[in-house]
């Protein structure tokens, strides 16, 4: 019995046959199938497309940084080494989180690692980098497409070892252990790597508002063009089932009243006999097809929290109202950009460092990647909490301090001429009473050492004295 602690004894319980995943219950969202109608949806409708731009948009104007694991300098060089690598890459750090972001699409996106040395200048892209230290650095992180995926690999033990792909143009199969890939999905659910599409629960408005859009375009095409009628002459039945001739001309004439249209061909020869009529539609229809598909609109903008994108649009909605529903919005951004920094901190950082495990020896932790906000901060409201703490004396103006405002403020960076503004004055220029080149008594002094105790104090409840 003491060895079951260690063993593993029941199942997840995936839907899984031999590598494919029935997860999905409906059929036309399942393996390639899905895979093809969200891409329909993200690249054929306007308003979904709208959304993943904006979400694109905002993800690739944040900011990244890498957090050393320890105090070390041997843990600032491996989180510069990190950095290093992001930007000396084939593809750009932007592309690479471009590729990346089709796992919102999809619901998954997989990524092979490629690693090279850092040998310098090189003709061979094994061995070509920016950097000529000899170490092991990302090489390119390309995907390996949705559509592409043949099957997953799985032990007995429901443990995944990788992927098979099919991909053009010589679709042969091959096989991608897990050691290689970076995978990114929405969501977990019951272990599976291919996560759910953001899109998923817009799917069912999606689908009723492009067939509602088919038949809107069908009948302002008639309504322009008339309802045409074709009448026989007199003395010929063309309902005459019997007459093979007679249903021939009947088939013939069906497909002239299919097929008239309002163009620059615009015209039709008739036999003797024959009359062709263009009868109006008498108005407009029984259903305001505008008002049902401003509703699929909506209903498809709040499954991914962005019908804020509306708003204007529809007349309705308040600055208030549209500022809440954006900040929600940015915290969603937020979280598919913690996937990512999840991800590379898991796997893909990890590995590289242990790669390079010689040199990094002693390091306190792996340097995380870490990403910076979305949104840009409210200057005024930043500007009164920082006067209202530094009022009670909680917070206490350093260099920190001023370096993050200017930050968030987009101001200059400060200049380091050596020396520190927020040092302490000497005691003759802090004590009004004390004049310039005079000293100062006991009484000035003691009430000078009672403010710096105070300082010190505060800074020691901050944290930040030595």
């Amino acid at each position: 019995m003491a060895n079951d602690n260690f063993r593993e004894i029941g199942r997840i319980g995936q839907k899984r046959y031999g590598g494919f995943f029935f997860e999905e219950f409906l059929k036309d969202l399942q393996g390639r199938k899905g895979v093809e109608v969200y891409r329909e949806m993200s690249e054929n409708d306007d308003v979904i497309g709208a959304i993943l731009y904006a979400i694109e948009m905002l993800i690739r104007q944040a900011s990244w940084m890498v957090q050393p694991g320890g105090p070390t300098a041997k843990d600032e060089e491996a989180a510069e080494f990190i950095y290093q690598c992001m930007d000396d890459m084939q593809d750009t750090w932007t592309d690479t989180i471009s590729e990346i972001l089709s796992f919102l699409t999809y619901g998954w996106s997989a990524h092979e690692i490629v690693y090279k040395r850092r040998a310098g200048k090189s003709k061979d892209p094994r061995l070509n980098s920016k950097y000529s230290d000899g170490l092991i650095g990302w090489r390119k992180l390309p995907i390996r497409a949705q559509e592409t995926l043949w099957e997953w690999v799985y032990d007995e033990e429901d443990n995944l070892l990788g992927m098979i792909q099919m991909p053009p143009p010589k679709y042969e199969l091959i096989t991608i252990p897990i050691e290689k890939l970076l995978i990114f999905r929405t969501k977990s659910r019951k272990g599976s790597p291919e996560g759910k599409s953001i899109l998923r629960n817009a799917y069912r408005s999606w689908y009723f508002k492009r067939r509602i859009q088919e038949i809107e375009g069908i009948g302002i095409e008639r309504d322009l063009a008339g309802f045409p009628t074709l009448t026989a002459p007199e003395g010929m039945n063309i309902w005459d089932e019997d007459d093979p001739e007679m249903v021939a001309i009947r088939m013939a004439a069906d497909r002239i009243v299919q097929n008239i249209r309002r163009d620059s061909l615009e015209g039709l020869t008739l036999p003797s006999g024959w009359k062709l009529e263009l009868l109006s539609t008498g108005g407009r229809r029984q259903f305001d097809t505008n008002a049902i598909i401003e509703r699929y609109d909506t209903r498809i903008a709040m499954t991914v929290l962005a019908d804020f994108v509306l708003l204007g649009h529809q007349k309705v909605g308040s600055f208030a109202l549209s500022s809440d529903k954006t900040e929600l919005f940015a915290m969603a951004v937020g979280v598919y950009l913690d996937i990512i920094c999840e991800t590379f901190n898991n796997k893909a950082i990890p590995a590289l460092i242990d790669l390079n495990a010689q040199h990094f020896a002693g390091i306190t932790d792996y340097p995380t990647l870490q990403h910076g906000d979305i949104e840009s901060a409210d200057i005024q409201a930043l500007a009164t909490y920082i006067k209202d703490m530094t009022g009670v004396g909680i917070l206490v103006p350093d260099d920190h301090l001023e370096d993050y405002v200017r930050e968030v403020a987009g101001l200059p960076e400060r200049l380091d001429d050596g020396t520190n503004p927020r040092q302490p004055k000497p005691a003759r220029d802090r004590n009004s009473d004390v004049k310039p080149g005079k000293e100062a008594d006991i009484d000035d002094l003691g009430d000078l050492e009672d403010d710096e105790e105070a300082v010190k104090k505060a800074m020691e409840r901050l944290g930040r004295y030595d």
